[in-house]
């Protein structure tokens, strides 16, 4: 709660983070024998931690979203664990359109797949979606994206507030998968807070009481850099 002595035109808030962060740029899974090739199950003992996150958030009657991510699974027999996620992250990243969209709150699933476009946090539940659907258990991650340049051809999602998923898998544990940029494992992602939805990771929330002319809007920015000389972001 937060009360105010007199009126004002504007109302800030800043947060300055400091941090250590030591890229993996290339994901080394160290996943267990037993689910190396998918289909696998989770022990019971997990399974019994993980279930909220295996299962499916959003209905899809016609299991559209299911059917979309059951094409990277091999028909002749066992598929890869670690090549069916790449893979995954790698098509939403290749064959779908990035569009920012400042309204709140995440489009479902459904209509990330028929439009087979939106924004980092639409692409995030559109994975995790998609992951449960084959059984797997997967959670929203919300923070940041080092970008030299904002926005540049090659990383998306700078500027702002970023979004991206993580799978869990035995032995190695929850791995990141970010479809917006097609990345794997945590190289210039840093992660501020996890959930089983988006909804339960919103980074600010509240309650406005007076006149709805009085909000004149609302800009977010975000700027993450080196430290110089430093060799982490």
């Amino acid at each position: 709660m937060i009360d105010f002595n007199g009126s004002a035109n504007e109302l800030h808030f800043a947060t300055d983070i400091r941090l250590d962060h030591t890229p993996q740029h290339a994901p080394d899974f160290r996943i267990d024998e037993a689910a190396l090739n998918y289909p696998f199950s989770y022990d019971p003992d997990e399974v019994a931690d993980l279930a909220q996150t295996m299962e499916r958030h959003h209905a899809d009657d016609g299991d559209e979203v299911g059917k979309w991510a059951r094409r990277f699974v091999s028909a002749a027999g066992h598929t890869e664990t670690g090549k069916l996620l790449m893979t995954l992250c790698y098509a939403i990243h290749e064959s779908f359109v990035y569009s920012r969209r400042f309204e709140t709150g995440t489009q479902p699933p459904l209509i990330t797949l028929h439009l087979r476009k939106g924004t980092c946090r639409d692409f995030a539940l559109f994975m995790m979606e998609a992951v449960r659907s084959l059984g797997f258990a997967a959670r929203f991650v919300t923070g940041y994206v080092y970008v030299p340049s904002r926005d540049s051809d090659a990383v998306r999602g700078g500027g702002s507030t970023h979004a991206w998923c993580e799978v869990y898998l035995p032995g190695a544990g929850w791995i990141e998968f970010d479809p917006t940029n097609g990345i794997v494992g945590n190289r210039d992602l840093i992660r501020v807070a996890v959930a089983r939805h988006p909804r339960q990771a919103i980074p600010l929330s509240g309650s406005y009481s007076g006149s709805a002319s009085s909000f004149l809007g609302m800009s977010v920015e975000v700027k993450v850099a080196k430290e110089p000389g430093g060799n982490k972001n």
